[in-house]
């Protein structure tokens, strides 16, 4: 007979329940843990120039300051260069879009003729007569999911905004104070441990941000050389969906080719063409030049940290995947010679 102790019990008992109850508050406050990664990633993109200011021998206070508003000032002004460009492109899509129904509606174009060649405009009348236009377009409850939408967001840029500023301003005082955990032997070996990941973490972000803008950038002057409209509002689109690891670029290459294809079908062409070619100078000199001295992973091991990042946490742990598995790689080689130092010590100690 196998017999256990009461207290063994309960102390199996009581981990199931907190790991339950950790899990549950996990999911439950799922949206406010995005909030603190997103934040967590900018403070990194920004510590580097809150460091040169330290240098330049300011406080720590006021190098935080000065950087969150230079970065303020900076997204401040890339906004009134470009949307008043976008909402121009918003009121010219909305003045288009009749047009693109009636080519739709009498077979012209090529929506016309993808309509036409799979019966949709039979298909939205079918189902508008069985459930109405709410149940085509989705307006139930349409205003309230929008309303809502639009306040998440807003509280959402707002928290991210403070909780960047307070990571910039208090972030190495959390951090000596972990190491103050440690035992003093072992402290300075720590140290190079969280350098190491912090080198390895910001200089992922860093460059992730960098070749974003880059493709943001290229694509837009492609898109405004060859007259495809809605070009500045594609190009972020290309930067955002760049930032996404290996599928970004991808999904906004089909998007954006797509739309110049719909405008005209030579400017289609070059576009791919251009997507094709950004392709390889990006996975061929940009990323191995600006990831060479930060994250040295194999491509192998980028993929599956994204395609698990992607599975876990959609979006977000994908762009988080090559980072952590950047840190796991730092403390995977600190580990490894340690682990073979004491085995060499056992040998030893052993005999022949």
């Amino acid at each position: 007979m196998v017999t256990f102790r009461p207290r063994s019990i309960l102390a199996v008992i009581g981990i199931v329940l907190a790991v339950a109850i950790l899990l549950a508050v996990v999911w439950i406050s799922r949206q406010v843990l995005t909030w603190i990664v997103v934040a967590i990633f900018l403070a990194l993109a920004l510590n580097p120039a809150v460091e040169f200011f330290q240098r330049r021998g300011l406080r720590r206070g006021w190098s935080a300051a000065l950087t969150f508003l230079l970065a303020l000032g900076g997204i401040v002004a890339l906004g009134s260069l470009f949307v008043p460009t976008l909402v121009e492109e918003a009121r010219g899509f909305a003045d288009a879009l009749p047009g693109y129904v009636n080519d739709v509606s009498e077979g012209r174009g090529p929506l016309g003729r993808l309509a036409e060649r799979y019966e949709l405009e039979q298909r939205v009348r079918d189902a508008v007569a069985d459930g109405g236009a709410a149940r085509v377009l989705g307006l139930s409850g349409t205003a309230i999911a929008v309303t809502k939408g639009v306040l998440t967001f807003v509280v959402a840029i707002v928290t991210i905004a403070f909780m960047t500023f307070f990571m910039l301003l208090e972030g190495p005082t959390w951090i000596e104070r972990v190491y103050g955990l440690i035992p003093e032997r072992s402290r300075d070996k720590w140290r190079g441990i969280g350098s190491d990941i912090y080198r390895t973490v910001g200089g992922y972000v860093t460059g992730n941000l960098l070749i974003s803008v880059i493709a943001g950038i290229s694509s837009t002057i492609v898109l405004l050389i060859l007259g495809v409209p809605y070009a500045v509002a594609l190009g972020l689109l290309v930067a955002i969906l760049d930032l996404i690891p290996l599928a970004g670029a991808t999904i906004a290459a089909i998007i954006v080719t797509t739309v110049a294809f719909i405008d005209w079908v030579p400017a289609g062409i070059v576009v791919l063409i251009f997507f094709v070619i950004y392709q390889q100078v990006e996975n061929h000199i940009l990323q191995p030049l600006v990831y060479s001295r930060t994250v040295q992973l194999s491509p192998l091991a980028i993929l599956i940290a994204v395609l698990i990042g992607a599975k876990l946490a959609g979006i977000l742990g994908a762009l988080a995947a090559i980072p952590i598995a950047g840190a796991i790689q730092v403390l995977l080689l600190a580990w490894l010679p340690r682990r073979t130092g004491d085995r060499a010590a056992a040998k030893a100690r052993a005999g022949p």
